[in-house]
């Protein structure tokens, strides 16, 4: 979280000061044109209204949703548990926590999302790509480890907290299962924002895009078209607040999973080696904000092609370090043997910190070849987009039915990879270590959360250098940089 602060104190050194072209310094004038930055301030004021309109109204009923959801889960839960109301009130308290966070996520998420914009605008007007792109990577950073910092935090105080109830072993089996209502709590906010969010974003992307190009026949993000300002709200809510909550809850829920299948690890191994799976995101973490230097210092984007480069680059180096990372918590958490109840039946397994390794390690590097196969099937720079926009050629119909048989094909290896993962993963530590794999998955989610939020931030900047009529060349090198960033975040 400390990360975060730091990423958006060097966003806010940005001034939101328009810079035009001189013959002197190129791109970058010397004076400031107090009309077009007057302009980029209401644009962005405007844009901020409307997230912030959009997500007190969606918030305020998710509100009520989780007080009346919060008495039904401790009245379940009580009666499910021969009315213990101990468990049932623990885990309506994790219930609470989980939605709060994900709540507090979500808006964090879009406030600097539009804070940074703007900004991002401002830094594609100078000369070269690494200022701009710097603006919104950042971006994506205080989104990205605010959520996985925050989430590790509130998830181990509830730990800790509910301990002191249940400090045997034996019994922290009840903990771990009143925890689930965290990864409850999280999913449940994910509903509203990734449903929620997810439509008025299309549905404000599409009637912009009906009444500016066919009904009128102008360019997308026109400025004497108001529905725009709506399409780059629906880019904070949807894309930024919404998919911020869907991730965190994937990331809960996984966690919260594990915990439970490898509650029975306490007895013999201790209070480290059943809290091994929050360990592995926490080294998660660590290991993003490493390779975070990657992008922004070490290889700085240069060219308009760095820029893909510098996104994927992140993808492979998290995955490559967080091997040997992974390795090290296993054997500093977990001893030498330990012992787990299978999931199914009364068999005890006897498991080594190589086994927790391997299963880790598996969702890691399967998720690295996922993501790279769909980057093969999604990126411009290679043959299936190209030949899908040849396609075009011909007419709409052949365009559908040449998406859609991508689309298929597409699936193919990530569908076989993810069962390998799960089939290798469960031979190895029965659900526990399926559940293991999951979190391999989900262990560089910071890396992925700043690349998910780089892209609507860029698409923001562009549809704000077009409103403000800034030089075409602005909107060139936004576009350039939100193409890259879809592509990655795919």
């Amino acid at each position: 979280m400390v990360w975060a602060l730091l990423q958006f104190l060097l966003i806010s050194r940005v001034p939101v000061r328009s810079e035009g072209i001189s013959d002197s310094t190129g791109l970058v004038a010397g004076t400031n044109d107090e009309a077009t930055t007057r302009r980029l301030t209401e644009i962005y004021e405007a844009i901020y209204d409307g997230a912030e309109s959009f997500l007190r109204a969606e918030y305020t009923i998710c509100a009520w949703f989780v007080a009346a959801f919060s008495i039904v889960v401790f009245v379940l839960v009580s009666w499910g548990t021969g009315w213990d109301f101990a468990r049932g009130a623990f885990t309506a308290l994790s219930f609470v926590l989980g939605a709060c966070t994900s709540i507090l996520s979500g808006y964090l998420g879009m406030k600097v999302a539009v804070y940074s914009n703007v900004r991002t605008t401002v830094s594609a007007q100078k000369s070269g790509w690494k200022s701009c792109f710097n603006v919104a990577f950042r971006a994506g950073a205080v989104m990205g480890f605010a959520l996985c910092g925050l989430g590790i935090f509130m998830l181990y105080v509830t730990l800790l907290a509910f301990r002191v109830h249940y400090p045997l072993p034996e019994d922290w089996i009840y903990l771990t299962e009143c925890l689930t209502g965290y990864g409850l709590g999280g999913s449940s906010i994910a509903m509203f924002g990734r449903v929620g969010g997810g439509i008025y974003t299309k549905a404000a992307d599409v009637g912009a895009d009906l009444v500016g190009k066919v009904v009128h026949g102008i360019p997308e993000d026109d400025p004497r078209n108001p529905a725009t300002i709506a399409d780059n709200v629906g880019d904070n809510v949807g894309d930024v607040a919404g998919m911020g909550s869907d991730l965190f809850g994937s990331f809960a829920e996984s966690t919260c999973a594990a915990l439970v299948l490898g509650s029975s690890i306490g007895i013999s191994g201790g209070w480290d080696a059943m809290v091994f799976p929050v360990a592995v995101s926490a080294v998660g973490i660590f290991v993003c904000l490493l390779c975070s230097f990657i992008a922004t210092d070490l290889r700085p984007v240069r060219a308009e092609k760095d820029v893909e480069t510098s996104l994927k680059v992140q993808l492979i180096s998290t995955t490559i370090l967080m091997i040997p990372a992974v390795y090290g918590a296993a054997e500093g958490f977990l001893p030498q043997e330990f012992m787990l109840k299978a999931t199914v039946g009364s068999e005890v397994l006897t498991l080594q910190p190589w086994h927790a390794f391997l299963c880790v390690s598996m969702g890691a590097v399967g998720g690295l070849i996922i993501g790279l196969i769909t980057e093969y099937y999604t990126s411009h720079s290679y043959k299936p987009v190209r030949e899908l926009a040849d396609s075009c050629k011909t007419g709409a119909a052949t365009n559908m039915i040449y998406g859609i048989a991508l689309g298929y094909k597409s699936a193919i290896i990530p569908v076989l990879v993810l069962a390998i993962v799960v089939y290798g993963s469960f031979k190895l530590g029965d659900m526990y270590g399926v559940s293991l794999a999951a979190i391999g998955f989900l262990s560089n989610l910071a890396t992925g959360l700043t690349i998910d939020v780089y892209g609507p931030v860029c698409d923001n900047a562009g549809g704000i250098a077009e409103m403000a009529e800034l030089d075409p060349y602005v909107r060139e090198k936004t576009d350039a940089l939100d193409a890259a960033g879809n592509t990655t975040a795919a």
